[in-house]
């Protein structure tokens, strides 16, 4: 015969092992929204980023109207946005976090990356500004051939 206590007991392990993978799911980042983003922020069209073009290594990440219009270029794990030092100039940065790899998204009127996870900040060079990210952003080659702005990855 179970004795009350020891039904308690058992009753207070199942009950924990129950809420154990909802706890998990709650505490991990949402890639459902990253992949949603992804699709819908892409300044490239299904056409241009199923045969993604590239020359010498480089790959097509989006327009220099379609910069100006939005004021960065986000697509497949790579942001560029105009140097802030000198607006002739562009950066081409990782856009995932270095602290949980959450997509840093570009705030242009501050002119700097926040990271909607955990509000972790990176100036438009990829280094770190406000934490808790450990480390900046990678930093890629990126130039513009005729209207078209190329990243290397």
């Amino acid at each position: 015969m179970l004795k009350r206590r020891s039904f308690l007991g058992y009753f207070s392990i199942g009950w924990l092992t129950a809420c154990f993978p909802v706890v998990l799911a709650a505490c991990a980042p949402n890639k459902a929204d990253t992949q949603a983003t992804k699709q819908t922020d892409s300044p490239v069209s299904d056409d241009q980023s199923a045969s993604a073009k590239t020359t010498e290594g480089f790959k097509v990440v989006g327009s220099t109207a379609q910069l100006e219009k939005m004021g960065s270029l986000q697509i497949a794990g790579v942001a560029v946005a105009r140097d802030p030092a000198n607006s002739k100039k562009l950066v081409a940065v990782n856009s995932k976090c270095t602290h949980t790899g959450c997509e840093v998204k570009w705030l242009a009127g501050e002119k700097r990356y926040r990271c909607p996870c955990h509000d972790a900040e990176f100036a438009a060079d990829g280094k770190v500004l406000n934490g808790p990210a450990p480390s900046p952003l990678a930093t890629y080659p990126v130039k513009v051939v005729g209207t078209q702005v190329l990243v290397k990855v």
